[in-house]
């Protein structure tokens, strides 16, 4: 893998140019110029999904649905992150983020100030482009919404233990994790067999060589974990199966979507089927995070709600701190009783994500 390889391109793109690059020095940066990225087509909006999540949100959420309502409907105004691959050892990149006027959002949240994980926001709607995937080149960053990464800092994963992300594809938590610690052992799960191609396709273009000897990429069905890796894992992230609002919201068959709506109640009793198998395969004082990007109480609050009534030996763990460090940057929503759900509304487009942090007692 060569490390930063494609940056010579992406400058060029962007209006840099890659004077000194390749000997190590400071590529000089066009500050004048803007980067001319080609949008996509408007989406289309899927109706029968929209009254569904009017009905639904509206009574769920009230007034902050509409604020979100309006975000959601508007895909040019979504906001993305920069996620900086810190394998690839490109300085110059952040130079040129922090030209474009972006920052590193995390660098003044606490206890994260001193994390090695990296990602830059903008006000603007300025996204960089996407990477090309080369098989023998690590790429420099990931895009990303931002909160994705707010499941990754509840983690809170640490050198030398032994980690599960259960539900992993396309990968963005995966790496995000790697930027931020060095497992013993890290299982990246994910079992439908697209996805999980696309999974192995992420992490070889983020992930060293060198690194890859304590990654296990399986292609498992979440459920059966547990029982096959009981009481293994320090930390379990799942990132789990669900309504996904902003995707569904644009489905193109709308008679798919409706077959959807229908059989909506299915996902809750999925998720905590997977919950149920990751707490079989944390260790005894382990943590688990469960996440999803839906405004969804049925999908949120509910499912851990049943899960800490089936279970005596868990406990929520309070995420209020890490909530009020990046409320600057997010809008949280109140009356959560079991995590954090954050949604997007006007200026802050970011989510939605919801994230529950559970730790087994014993």
């Amino acid at each position: 893998m060569v490390p930063g390889a494609g940056f010579a391109s992406l400058l060029r793109r962007l209006g840099g140019t890659t004077g000194g690059l390749g000997s190590g020095t400071q590529a000089r940066i066009d500050k004048n110029k803007k980067p001319h990225i080609k949008w996509k087509p408007q989406k289309q909006i899927c109706i029968p999904v929209l009254e569904h999540f009017d009905n639904k949100y509206r009574q769920e959420h009230g007034e902050l649905w509409d604020k979100a309502r309006e975000v959601l409907l508007l895909p040019c105004s979504w906001q993305y992150g920069v996620l900086v691959n810190k394998f690839s050892h490109c300085v110059p990149l952040e130079d040129l983020l922090q030209s474009r006027g972006y920052r590193n959002f995390l660098q003044d949240v606490l206890p994260f100030s001193q994390h090695s994980i990296r990602c830059y926001i903008s006000k603007d709607k300025n996204r960089f482009p996407r990477l090309l995937h080369h098989a023998e080149r690590l790429k420099e960053y990931y895009l990303l919404n931002a909160t994705s990464l707010l499941p990754v800092l509840a983690l809170d994963a640490q050198d030398g233990e032994s980690v599960l992300d259960m539900c992993a594809a396309p990968g963005g938590k995966s790496v995000a994790i790697l930027q931020s610690a060095t497992p013993r052992h890290f299982v990246c799960n994910e079992h439908d067999s697209l996805r999980f191609k696309w999974l192995k396709q992420t992490l070889e273009s983020f992930v060293p060589e060198d690194l890859r000897g304590v990654i296990s990429v399986t292609n498992l069905d979440g459920r059966d974990i547990g029982p096959q890796k009981p009481q293994i894992f320090d930390k379990v992230l799942v990132d789990a199966p669900c309504s996904n609002d902003r995707s569904w919201l644009y489905s193109s068959d709308v008679l798919k979507a409706r077959i959807r709506i229908a059989h909506a109640s299915n996902l809750p009793v999925l998720q905590e089927q997977l919950l149920r198998s990751a707490l079989e395969a944390l260790r005894p004082g382990g943590t688990l995070v469960y996440s999803t990007c839906t405004l969804s109480r049925a999908e949120n609050d509910d499912v851990v709600a049943s899960l800490l009534n089936s279970y005596d030996n868990i406990q929520t763990v309070n995420l209020a701190d890490l909530a009020r460090s990046l409320s600057h940057n997010f809008t949280f929503a109140k009356g959560v009783q079991h995590g954090q759900l954050i949604v997007p509304v006007k200026g802050k487009t970011w989510g939605p994500m919801y994230v529950s942090k559970l730790w087994k007692v014993h």
